[in-house]
């Protein structure tokens, strides 16, 4: 099942995808929502992000193939820095180059959790309880920035600018990411091809060590991290995240 958030004129709703259309739904996605017996054209719509997270974590080296050609240790421990709440963007909204920095930025396709109730110190065994789906994420980088100044690793600034944190177009519930594969397109050529069965840590050990750390709420969403292939992107590309069974969040940068 596929669940959306979408605006149209000045009304925002969410619902299930049904073919071209959405069958409507009231109440709480996340708790007992009720079908209203209303439908809409997708192509009616404006596609929001597909939930409204509180935070969006997101994972560094946590591909074994990116690792391996970078020189890099498998880490004891999820690596994760977080993008911040104004960064997030959704599918089909233009990725804005920020007026504060002019250097280098790039796009990373990834897989996003998308968390479904309170969790809290959970184990990986009780982590599936608490994962509602999953979607697609783009985790737009200021590239240079990071490393700029050597006494500070500049990673929340790096990863927040405005429209920096994409994902959508919608959650898709019932998905198992041990046989799926991501690929991102840029100006329709592909850049990325690999399989989320490469993760260092999967799903259910990621939502289970992060929620030692904090508590997740429903809708939080945790990035998974990218592997090879990412590069810079040019004023005007295209952007496409494409992950099996869930669809293609699809932007133009700049």
């Amino acid at each position: 099942m596929k669940w959306l958030r979408y605006r149209i004129g000045d009304q925002e709703g969410f619902g299930t995808i049904d073919g071209d259309e959405i069958r409507v739904h009231a109440g709480s996605m996340f708790e007992h929502p009720r079908e209203t017996g209303i439908r809409l054209r997708l192509s009616e719509i404006t596609w929001l992000t597909p939930c409204v997270p509180s935070k969006m974590l997101a994972l560094w080296n946590n591909f074994n193939a990116l690792a391996e050609k970078n020189g890099w240790m498998k880490p004891p421990e999820p690596l994760y820095f977080i993008k911040a709440p104004n960064s997030f963007a959704a599918h089909g909204q233009q990725i804005v180059p920020p007026p504060s920095y002019d250097g280098r930025v790039a796009y990373e396709g990834e897989l996003a959790i998308v968390i479904g109730r309170l969790t809290k110190c959970v184990s990986p065994e009780e982590a599936d309880s608490h994962i509602f789906g999953y979607t697609c994420a783009n985790d737009v980088t200021a590239l240079e920035l990071i490393q700029r100044d050597p006494t500070f690793p500049q990673w929340v600034r790096a990863k927040s600018f405005d429209t920096f944190g994409v994902f959508g177009p919608a959650i898709e519930t019932d998905f198992d990411p041990a046989t799926a594969c991501v690929r991102t397109r840029v100006g329709g050529r592909e850049r990325q091809n690999y399989a989320l069965s490469d993760m260092m840590f999967g799903p259910r050990e990621l939502v289970s060590r992060i929620s030692q750390d904090m508590t997740l709420l429903p809708g939080d969403v945790i990035l998974c991290g990218t592997s090879l292939g990412v590069m810079p992107m040019k004023p005007g590309s295209a952007v496409e995240v494409e992950i099996d069974g869930i669809g293609v969040l699809a932007n133009t940068y700049g």
